[in-house]
């Protein structure tokens, strides 16, 4: 990885009971949360590798523009009665 200019940390559990949040494996959950609400990645439906990147590409870019843009919501799922 360290070829390619990705740090990795390894990060321990902490020993002590009850939740405690470890530090930027939420930002790797946040980030799968984003991807599942396109319907073509919930599910493994390509055969290609490169057809996923593709898709994860395109999921990314949209929510790039909903946050540049100010949607927050796809607008998909907007009602006719609110879009007016």
């Amino acid at each position: 990885m360290a070829r390619l200019g990705i740090g990795v940390e390894v990060v321990q559990r902490p020993r002590a009971k009850g939740f405690e949040p470890l530090p930027k494996r939420w930002v790797v959950e946040r980030t799968f949360g984003w991807l599942m609400q396109h319907r073509r990645l919930a599910r493994d439906y390509e055969a290609l590798p490169q057809r996923s990147r593709t898709m994860i590409h395109w999921a990314m870019a949209d929510k790039l523009s909903r946050e540049l843009t100010g949607e927050s919501v796809p607008t998909w799922r907007i009602e006719i009665g609110e879009a007016l």
